[in-house]
Formats: C-alpha cells, structure tokens, sequence
C-alpha cells in the first residue's frame, strides 16, 4: 500500500523502501531497494523529521495568527490543517504498525 503524501509525513515513506528491507533482510541502515543508503530507518527519520518541520511551521503560524501579525490568515489556518492532518496520519501509520507488529508475534509456527 502507498501512502500519499499529506503535509510532508508520508513524502519519505515508500513501498519501496519496505520492500527493499524484506527483500535484502538488511537493517535499518542498510541499502534501499532504489540503492540509497538509509534503507527504511532512513526513510522512517525523513518522515519524522518532516512531521516535526510541518509542527513547527503550524505553531509559528498559529502564533502570528494569535498575535495579529500575520499578513493572509487563510494560509495560517491551511498550516494548520495540514499538520493536523500529518499528525493523525502518523498516528494511523503507528497504530497499523502496532497492529501489525502484535499479528506478527501472536503468529504460530
């Protein structure tokens, strides 16, 4: 499944990096499917790191918009939405992780 981008969050996370680190059973910072180094840890940071930009651009904007200091409040506002919407994103992919995960360890051999 491809997740599509929203806010930033999912721009670094790719099926193929996924499918690089099952294929080559490599860790975290290995070698990814498309040959960049980072493999799916690398590309778990980027998206972190993108998450946490999107929150910071939002608090900001929230600021000026609280202050009165910003000049087009409805791209404030939009900021703020879209980190919004890249928290919850994030906070699906956690859970489907989770979920995941625990399907895995309740698996019998």
């Amino acid at each position: 499944m491809i997740v599509p981008p929203v806010g930033g969050i999912a721009g670094g996370l790719s099926l193929g990096a996924v499918e690089g680190l099952a294929q080559s059973g490599q860790s975290s910072a290995g070698v990814g499917a498309s040959g960049e180094a980072g493999g799916f840890g690398g590309e778990l940071t980027e998206a972190i790191s993108s998450l946490e930009k999107t929150q910071d651009s939002a608090s900001s904007a929230s600021q000026a918009l609280a202050t009165g200091t910003v000049s087009d409040p409805e791209s404030a506002v939009v900021t703020v939405e879209d980190a919004q919407m890249a928290m919850e994103l994030a906070a699906q992919i956690r859970t489907k992780a989770t979920e995941a995960a625990q399907n895995i360890f309740n698996t019998q051999v």
